[in-house]
């Protein structure tokens, strides 16, 4: 069933890119319960799995139907494009408990058997509490499931925005929002997903768009909060394919010989621009050697730099994009 938003012209301007680990966290418990969603994860899934099993999390899944609402107040649209899970976590807690209770109605009535379950009754009966254990449990969650990848997963989301945020200085809104999904389509003034759980329409007013790159949601695109949150789009991140792959799986023996070993690892493992820190964590290397190797290829003509937020990426140039396919 398609899920429409509609734009007014105020609505083109206020678009703007974000990145949520709160949101990740989300989607990666969603994800667990999901195996459509598990091929290019089975890496994390091995990883995951002592640490996963020791989680409680039954009332995070009870209030994740398959189709239908979804609470937005456990991940409500990012405060800003570089928010931390600290700082996200702590919006949660502040929310008022009587918005937490309605939504978790909301989600529980689309649940078989949710409002009636022993948990549905119990959260519903405490919102307070509910919103207490609900925040509990997600950071229980960022901590065993995401955080150990967080620099690894963030470089990907990161490189995701630029590369979208340099289609949408070059091509427009209209172009850009076709690009992001074959999910998605554009008609005049209104964004079409389709595919997704439910019939729904949004007028926009004025309050635009924010655009978020999710790793693990794919292969689903979907059209977040309702009001009075800002409405979102979340949409699959580019490269998600090579983005469990370790140290040198993907490196020739040729470009080694040629490059070095370690020198090659760093090219090849720029499918997707990234700062020093993620590669480093990557590659299992000291930031410092990293950092000197990207220098090296950088002046050699096989790398670009560029600032973004906190960080500089970097990424391949046509002569390093050709060198490291000969791998």
């Amino acid at each position: 069933m398609p899920f429409q938003l509609h734009f007014g012209e105020s609505d083109l301007l206020r678009c703007r890119f974000a990145l949520s680990p709160l949101f990740e966290t989300q989607e990666a418990v969603r994800t667990l319960h999901r195996t459509g969603r598990h091929g290019y994860h089975l890496p994390w899934l091995r990883r995951i799995r002592e640490a996963s099993g020791a989680l409680d999390l039954e009332p995070l899944w009870l209030l994740m139907p398959a189709v239908g609402h979804n609470p937005d107040f456990i991940c409500p649209p990012p405060i800003g494009p570089l928010a931390t899970f600290e700082e996200e976590i702590a919006a949660v807690r502040a929310v008022d408990p009587e918005v937490a209770r309605a939504d978790m109605a909301l989600a529980l009535a689309d649940r078989p058997g949710g409002t009636a379950s022993a948990t549905g009754r119990r959260l519903l009966a405490d919102p307070v509490r509910a919103v207490r254990e609900l925040a509990d449990l997600l950071e229980q969650a960022w901590e065993a499931l995401i955080e150990p990848y967080w620099p690894r997963l963030r470089a990907l989301l990161e490189a995701d925005i630029t590369y979208h945020s340099r289609r949408l200085a070059d091509s427009g809104l209209e172009q850009l929002l076709g690009e992001l999904s074959p999910r998605l389509s554009w008609n005049g003034s209104t964004l079409t997903v389709t595919g997704t759980q439910g019939d729904h329409e949004r007028v926009l007013g004025g309050q635009g768009l924010v655009l978020m790159p999710s790793v693990f949601v794919w292969p689903e695109v979907v059209g977040g909060h309702e009001e009075p949150w800002r409405p979102g789009l979340i949409y699959p991140v580019r490269g998600i394919g090579g983005l469990w792959s370790e140290s040198g799986e993907r490196t020739s023996d040729t470009l080694a010989r040629l490059l070095g070993r370690v020198r090659a690892d760093v090219l090849c493992a720029l499918d997707e621009p990234a700062g020093t820190t993620a590669l480093a964590h990557r590659l299992a290397l000291a930031p410092s050697s990293v950092s000197a190797h990207l220098s090296v290829l950088r002046g050699a003509g096989l790398l670009t730099s560029r600032r973004y937020g906190h960080q500089v990426l970097y990424e391949r140039t046509p002569l390093g994009i050709t060198l490291a396919a000969t791998g």
